[in-house]
């Protein structure tokens, strides 16, 4: 039995709260922004140019052709750079891009049987180069997403349309096997590329290197492992961004870009934010704004159900029952994080708020395994039929965070007689074959199970997609149920919001009783902004909280 095992959960959780400081892990925090209530760091708030903002971020942004495969940091540039046929506030509203209206049943946009849909282009929008954008840019980007020889970022609804047809130069339409209501989602992360200079190319290094877009900003320069800067775009076809230069530091020592934001360097401090630990000293900079800023991400335990003693609901609720889920949010995360009992995030619309709450109760964890046949050996471990409870668990090696949760987790598991191996490797081979294959017995994952800002999350959790079974999905599960399938199915089918509202709810009810995955928490960041640069808003509905960078000013 592991050494850990020694230490009281007290005294594990006491210290791991005292292993936070100085570690490089993923940001957190609930939702809304507070400022410095008692200012004790005098530090300076005027930028090196009022026309100019410098962004901070942990990561480096590397990918910048938009429809190849690419994470979160890359949307923050990505998506300043190039145009959506529409975007996603805060609030959960698209908003016209390069359209003059969103496509709808009611405006007529898209056919009474939700199968084809007419797009009209506004026809002031131009490439960076002055070349116009035009329905055949659209065309081609659709095209390229639909294409199985290109190695696309996602082909969501894309691999539904059957036939597109451009009606005129601002104007195009496409039909589709079947209707697919989370492709309003999908279409406002799509970014349009231009054809002109990209359709016969097979090579695309030479764009990344120099993207050409339609956005808000214009490339300006790139140097490797230090930042990039974005010109604004003179020519912008909607409201011009209020500053000249966009500056994004890539700063990957998350104490030092702390400092830097601290001192005044940078204006603004974005993924992956400031540190559990650092909170309560971040709180009192002068002259600085603390946001909690709410991600679509849900960290839990996730179970691969194609194991024998996965298959028995009374294990997996056991499981969640010995697990005292509140006092580990509050001790080891510092009270930042807030549990969740849903797969969506707390701000969809969609969100199922009557969910049964975790109930932390080891004695009942104990007898629900004994009345399901699992009894204690003599070594004080429980089997059943010759099957030991006894697995794996598995994350990215390294995240000092998810390690100590794991050991608190394991600890938990013991008392009621079962035995969890923490065997963690790293990002690469974690995520690789051995997740997406569903090789490990059971994982600790944060994961967006959206598409989009949509709730759709046909991708994780209908049987026909599990690699391991042969399916093209997420499913690593391995989860089935047929009343999930039949439910988004019906959900996914009809643009009847209410009706959709009323599929997704019970999905979020039926999987909180059948624990595919352990909810723990939603996850959020902790950013950090200047008082005097105004314009920032957190949104949940995309990955980076650029997104609306060309409002962002100084006052």
């Amino acid at each position: 039995m592991a050494g850990s095992f020694q230490l009281s959960r007290r005294q594990s959780l006491t210290l791991a709260a005292g292993f936070l400081g100085g570690m490089a892990c993923r940001a957190f925090s609930p939702r809304h922004a507070v400022s410095a209530d008692a200012p004790t760091s005098a530090v300076g708030n005027a930028p090196s140019s009022q026309r100019q903002v410098i962004v901070g971020l942990s990561q480096e942004p590397t990918v910048f052709h938009p429809l190849l495969p690419h994470i979160e940091v890359d949307d923050g540039v990505l998506m300043n750079l190039f145009s959506s046929l529409w975007r996603i506030n805060a609030k959960g509203d698209f908003i016209p891009d390069l359209v003059t209206a969103i496509p709808s049943l009611e405006n007529g946009d898209i056919s009474p049987d939700g199968r084809t849909w007419r797009i009209r282009l506004r026809s002031d929008a131009l490439w960076h180069d002055g070349q116009p954008v035009t329905a055949g840019d659209v065309l081609f980007t659709l095209q390229t997403l639909r294409d199985p020889a290109f190695p696309a970022y996602t082909r969501s609804g894309f691999g539904l349309i059957d036939h597109i047809e451009q009606t005129g130069p601002f104007e195009l339409s496409w039909h589709m096997r079947e209707p697919y209501a989370p492709f309003h989602a999908v279409l406002a992360s799509a970014m349009i590329v231009p054809s002109h200079l990209l359709k016969d190319r097979s090579d695309t290094s030479a764009f990344s290197r120099a993207p050409v877009g339609s956005g808000p900003f214009v490339w300006g320069d790139r140097i490797p492992s230090e930042e990039i800067r974005l010109k604004a775009n003179p020519h912008y076809h909607l409201p011009k961004a209020e500053i000249e230069e966009a500056i994004i530091r890539y700063i990957p020592d998350l104490t030092v870009m702390f400092t830097q934001f601290e001192t005044g360097e940078i204006d603004y401090l974005g993924m992956q934010g400031i540190l559990p630990d650092r909170y309560p000293q971040a709180r009192t900079l002068q002259k600085r704004t603390i946001i909690q800023a709410p991600q679509p991400f849900v960290e839990g335990l996730a179970f691969n159900m194609g194991r024998p003693y996965f298959q028995d609901l009374a294990v997996r609720q056991a499981i969640y029952e010995a697990i005292d889920k509140e006092t580990m949010l509050k001790t080891l995360f510092q009270g930042i994080e807030i549990s969740t009992e849903s797969f969506l995030p707390a701000e969809s619309p969609f969100f199922n708020p009557d969910l049964p709450a975790h109930r932390f109760d080891p004695d009942a964890a104990a007898e629900k395994l004994e009345q399901a046949g699992w009894r204690k050996n003599r070594d004080g471990v429980r089997s059943r039929n010759g099957i030991r409870l006894e697995f794996t668990n598995a994350t990215t090696s390294s995240n000092a965070l998810r390690t100590q949760a794991q050991e608190i987790i394991q600890q938990y598991l013991a008392d009621i007689g079962i035995i969890m191996r923490i065997e963690d490797r790293p990002a690469a081979v974690m995520w690789g074959h051995y997740w997406v294959n569903s090789e490990f017995d059971s994982a600790l994952v944060s994961v967006d199970y959206m598409t989009g800002s949509d709730p759709d999350a046909s991708s994780f959790f209908t049987s026909t997609v599990s690699p391991a079974k042969g399916g093209r999905g997420q499913n690593v599960f391995q989860y089935a149920n047929p009343v999930v399938d039949r439910l988004f199915q019906e959900g996914n089918r009809t643009f009847d919001r209410a009706a959709r509202i009323q599929c997704y709810r019970q999905i979020q009810k039926i999987l909180r009783e059948d624990l595919p995955m352990l909810p723990f928490y939603q996850v959020n960041n902790i950013e950090g902004v200047k008082d005097d640069l105004a314009g920032y808003e957190s949104n949940v509905n995309v990955r980076s909280n650029l997104w609306n960078l060309p409002q962002w000013h100084w006052i």
